[in-house]
């Protein structure tokens, strides 16, 4: 019997920051998935400001990340919350990843992308990034796997320490959004 090929799952990360507490989550799911599914980053720090007047042909990191997304067999999201909303640079990404590919193109890089996010952030659990997520991928045609959305409270030990510490609950809900994301891909 010849075995099944592994399925890419790329990560995307809101925060730019090296040690982000979100990052951290997805480091955690990236060893759920361990043995089961490649793990990859996807590095968006170069993307311009989206602006139809240089969309095509798109620049090359657009490009590249466009490139990136459409290799993968799923995306995973993991986002903070800046201001009641999605982190900016993560919000011009999926600017740039819903806008065609080609003009006159109804084809995305987004579009039927299977898609999952988790968002961690103060006590309010990022609420307010879920819900403009949910939205926007919605809007975009992302293919958004039926599940709900981990979202993890945030302590002041949290961002005073550069540590992320899951909760039990936390955590069971990150398995089972990893679970979920396997059945899809299965």
């Amino acid at each position: 019997m010849e075995a099944k090929p592994e399925k890419n799952v790329l990560f995307i990360c809101g925060s730019l920051r090296e040690k982000s507490l979100n990052r951290q989550m997805g480091a955690y799911v990236a060893k759920l998935l361990q043995g089961k599914a490649k793990v990859r980053w996807l590095d968006y720090a170069d993307l311009p400001f989206m602006n139809q007047d240089i969309e095509f042909p798109a620049p090359a990191p657009v490009r590249r990340a466009r490139d990136e997304v459409m290799a993968a067999d799923g995306l995973w999201i993991f986002s903070p919350e800046y201001n009641h909303g999605i982190p900016g640079g993560l919000k011009n990404c999926i600017d740039w990843l819903s806008r065609p590919l080609e003009p006159g193109s109804q084809e995305t890089a987004l579009k039927d992308r299977l898609t999952l996010f988790s968002c961690a952030g103060g006590g309010a659990k990022a609420r307010y990034c879920a819900a403009d997520l949910a939205e926007t991928l919605s809007l975009v045609q992302a293919d958004l796997v039926e599940t709900v959305h981990t979202q993890v409270a945030l302590t002041r030990q949290d961002y005073t320490t550069d540590a992320l510490v899951l909760a039990p609950a936390e955590e069971t809900a990150l398995q089972a959004q990893a679970w979920a994301l396997l059945d899809r891909l299965a």
